[in-house]
C-alpha cells in the first residue's frame, strides 16, 4: 500500500512470487488471493514448482505476469509448453551465468531457445560479472534490459556503484549511445 500511495499511477508496481519468499506454491497462491491492493504485475519463475498454478491465480485477479526464465534450467521448455505462455506481459530472460567471458554466449542460447513461438516481448538481463556484458548483448539484439543493485554492485569500469541511480545512469548512457533500448530498473 505504501509503494502504491507513494508513486504516480503511471509508475507500474511489480512484485515477486518467487519460491524463496514462500516455498509452498499452494501457500503462495493463497496469499496472492488475499492481497487487498493489487500490483500491476508479478514475476513468476517458471523453473519453480507450481509456477503455472501461481500464474493462473495472478491472471484470475487481473494481474499481469512477467515470466522469469532462468538460463541453465528447463524453464524455457516448460514455459513454451504452457497454455499460459501467450498471456504474459513479458519474458524476463535471466542469465544466471556470472562469468563475463561466457555470459553473452549463455544469453544468446537462452534467447534462441525462447525464439520459437514466443508472443511476448523479452527483457534480457544478467547478474554479477555477466550483468554488463549481457546488457550490451541486449542492446545489440534490440531487446529490453534492466539494471539495478539486485543484478550487479559495480559500474562497467569495475568501480563500486554508490547507489542504484549510478547503475541506471551508466546503463542509460550506454543504451542511449546504442539507440536507446527500453531500460527497466531492478531493485
Amino acid at each position: 500500500m505504501a509503494v502504491r500511495a507513494a508513486v504516480p499511477k503511471s509508475v507500474q508496481v511489480g512484485v515477486t512470487t518467487g519460491a524463496w519468499a514462500v516455498p509452498d506454491p499452494q501457500r503462495r497462491a493463497d496469499l496472492i488471493r488475499s492481497w487487498v491492493i493489487l500490483p500491476d504485475h508479478a514475476s513468476v519463475n517458471w523453473h519453480e514448482h507450481g509456477a503455472e498454478a501461481v500464474a493462473s491465480v495472478l491472471l484470475d485477479l487481473g494481474i499481469g505476469i512477467e515470466a522469469g526464465i532462468y538460463s541453465g534450467t528447463d524453464a524455457a521448455r516448460r514455459f513454451l509448453a504452457s497454455p499460459l505462455s501467450a498471456r504474459v506481459l513479458r519474458v524476463l530472460a535471466e542469465v544466471t551465468d556470472t562469468d563475463p567471458r561466457t555470459a553473452v554466449t549463455t544469453a544468446a542460447s537462452l534467447v534462441k531457445e525462447l525464439s520459437d513461438g514466443l508472443a511476448a516481448p523479452v527483457l534480457l538481463h544478467g547478474e554479477d560479472g555477466g550483468a554488463w556484458p549481457v546488457l550490451e548483448a541486449a542492446a545489440r539484439l534490440g531487446l529490453d534490459t534492466r539494471i539495478g543493485l539486485e543484478d550487479v554492485l559495480v559500474l562497467p569500469d569495475g568501480a563500486t556503484a554508490g547507489d542504484n541511480a549510478a547503475l541506471i545512469d551508466a546503463a542509460r548512457k550506454f543504451l542511449d549511445s546504442q539507440g536507446g533500448q527500453h531500460l527497466w530498473v531492478g531493485r
